[in-house]
């Protein structure tokens, strides 16, 4: 059988229901993994394609999606992972995006998102962060996490980086200081989307916001809010709706490039260039703020 006939008989499998591809549209967007869409006359679905080896990531994207979903914000429901003719794959729901809604809305349902606690930081997993491995080992304490399983990690593969020694050097002071950003502050650990930048969210035909392409983990809901405003794509209306349910704390302003920092370090671990001198910046501003 060829790569789409194995891939059909998965998805008929997972649902219980014979399914045939009439046909398949190809998607573009995504810059890690090739993306479709597959009808069957009465149903379409979306796929990702990527090597084999790819097999854990699309795992941990479908419990990833699992964990969000019931939250109150619509994201795709998954179907199916596996690897069919040497592909891993990910099935999940086909959702029309009209890229008009409520930001109002998205943003307070973002915080009932976050309002989904366990006792623990991290996840039961790990996954990826872009195509960083993301590890999600469990603690009690977030300064640990956040010093272990964040900039830790992200610091050590720095090293391994043209220029990256200086980043390590200075983000091993920061890490020290890391206590200092928490010192009247206590967040308990919040289920994250834990990717949330505005290539992630879009508005289905309905006016819904759809979340996806999720990097979850149990943290600080700072960090989520902080990476929406990393890149931009985020109305006022959506900070307004998510205050309006749960409002940030005073603090979140120093904090916010405290989270940030993390994905600026892991843009240069995967794409080196300017964000190297970027990191570098934060970093010293960063140590600033607390001397």
């Amino acid at each position: 059988m060829s790569l789409w006939e194995e891939l059909a008989a998965e998805i008929s499998c997972a649902t219980g229901r014979p399914f045939h591809i009439e046909r398949r549209d190809a998607l573009s967007g995504g810059c890690i993994n090739s993306a479709y869409r597959v009808c069957d006359g009465l149903r379409c679905l979306f796929v990702k394609l990527n090597s084999a080896e790819h097999k854990l990531t699309f795992e941990a994207e479908f419990a990833g999606l699992q964990a969000l979903a019931g939250s109150g914000i619509c994201v795709p429901t998954p179907v199916a992972s596996g690897v069919v003719a040497g592909q891993a794959f990910l099935v999940t729901e086909y959702i029309a995006m009209s890229g008009r809604g409520d930001p109002v809305q998205f943003g307070r349902q973002l915080a009932q998102l976050h309002q989904t606690r366990q006792a623990l930081f991290g996840w039961y997993r790990n996954n990826t962060i872009g195509a960083t491995p993301q590890i999600n080992e469990q603690e009690s304490d977030w300064v640990t996490f956040l010093q272990r399983h964040r900039f830790g990690y992200q610091l050590q593969l720095a090293m391994n980086k043209n220029g990256g020694q200086k980043i390590h050097d200075l983000g091993l002071r920061l890490i020290a200081e890391l206590p200092s950003f928490f010192e009247s502050y206590h967040p308990e650990p919040s289920l994250l989307h834990g990717d949330l930048w505005g290539g992630n969210y879009a508005y289905n035909d309905r006016g819904d916001a759809v979340i996806f392409d999720p990097a979850v983990y149990y943290g600080d809901r700072e960090a989520d809010i902080a990476m929406t405003e990393l890149f931009g794509g985020f109305s006022p209306e959506f900070y307004a709706g998510y205050a309006e349910e749960w409002p940030l704390d005073r603090g979140y302003s120093m904090r916010k490039n405290l989270y940030n920092l993390y994905h600026i370090i892991n843009h240069f671990n995967l794409f080196g260039g300017g964000y190297g001198a970027q990191a570098e910046g934060m970093i010293q501003q960063l140590l600033s703020e607390i001397h």
